[in-house]
């Protein structure tokens, strides 16, 4: 079988597109990884700037969201993606269930936390280092824990965490931070959260388990250690591109890796769009990735009427 287009990304992105692909009558097939749709959005504990919805959790809105891709019947296989050929009239998706061809592609794969990359990092993921508060926060409860970074994920997990750490510490290697100012003035003023400014975790220390982070002021140099159960990094995003290595060599991208794609989610190679937080843009949010699902079928429907 020959699909219309074919999905890569389950992600608010890609839902998005699968339901307006299913109202425009288009073979729709969609693959990821991952058997419950929703992305990233998943672990987050509170979404509050998604129009109509307030205060929704990310789990029940993921769930809402797949809710209506299924509504339409949307055909899904979840499985590992290990590469795509894209230079041909008919894409092909190579995955561990098999090969699945299309006349286009969306590529909504999103994106990843980033690893700082210090001493301890890899060694103690999974025993007191974690990227995701939401998932992991629980097992804190009245402990001491510091988050890593500075936008609005960081704030959101320095704010979250506070509800059942005892301490909490959020460490942002610039002066200020650069998350909503609503989200700043929550932060500030929660008693059991310390803002340290300026400086840089150097490593994460322990045996079996985090003990302690040691921190370095990147204007007086100064050195210091602090005793934490656990550490929560979001230090930024890496765009999910392994499985396209391939297709990256004819795929224009930007420096760090992002598919050059406009709001129109058109790539330079006919037929392959991308959407969501894969692609180059200025804001990385829900509400501009379901835009993406949207803005891509529009494009693809042109495409595959000329």
């Amino acid at each position: 079988m020959i699909y219309d287009v074919i999905i890569l990304g389950s992600g608010p992105a890609g839902l998005s597109a699968a339901i307006y692909a299913k109202r425009a009558m288009l073979n729709a097939l969609m693959i990821d990884r991952n058997y419950i749709g929703g992305g990233q959005i998943l672990n987050t504990y509170e979404v509050d700037n998604y129009p109509g919805l307030p205060g929704i959790s990310g789990f029940d809105l993921g769930e809402k969201m797949s809710e209506h891709a299924d509504k339409f019947g949307i055909e899904k296989v979840s499985t590992d993606i290990s590469s795509i050929d894209i230079l041909s009239e008919i894409k092909t998706v190579h995955t561990d269930e098999g090969d699945f061809q299309g006349k286009a592609i969306i590529i909504a794969t999103g994106n990843s936390p980033k690893k700082l990359l210090v001493p301890g990092e890899e060694e103690l993921t999974g025993m007191g280092v974690s990227y995701c508060a939401t998932c992991d926060g629980a097992f804190f409860k009245g402990k001491t824990t510091a988050v890593v970074g500075g936008g609005d994920v960081a704030i959101e997990d320095a704010i979250f965490l506070s509800r059942g750490c005892e301490k909490v510490y959020l460490i942002h290697r610039r002066d200020e931070l650069r998350g909503a100012k609503s989200l700043q003035e929550e932060l500030f003023n929660t008693e059991n959260i310390e803002v340290i400014f300026d400086t840089i975790v150097t490593s994460i220390n322990g045996s079996d388990k985090v003990e302690s982070i040691t921190i370095n002021n990147v204007k007086t140099n100064a050195i210091d250690t602090i005793p934490v159960n656990g550490v929560f990094l979001a230090v930024g995003n890496d765009p999910n591109t392994i499985a396209l290595d391939d297709a990256k060599t004819n795929l224009e991208t930007d420096e760090r890796g992002y598919i050059k794609a406009s709001e129109d989610c058109k790539t330079n190679i006919p037929g392959v769009f991308a959407a969501g937080d894969i692609r180059t843009k200025k804001l990385r949010q829900v509400v501009t990735a379901v835009a993406d699902g949207a803005n891509a079928i529009e494009s693809l429907q042109e495409y595959l009427r000329k």
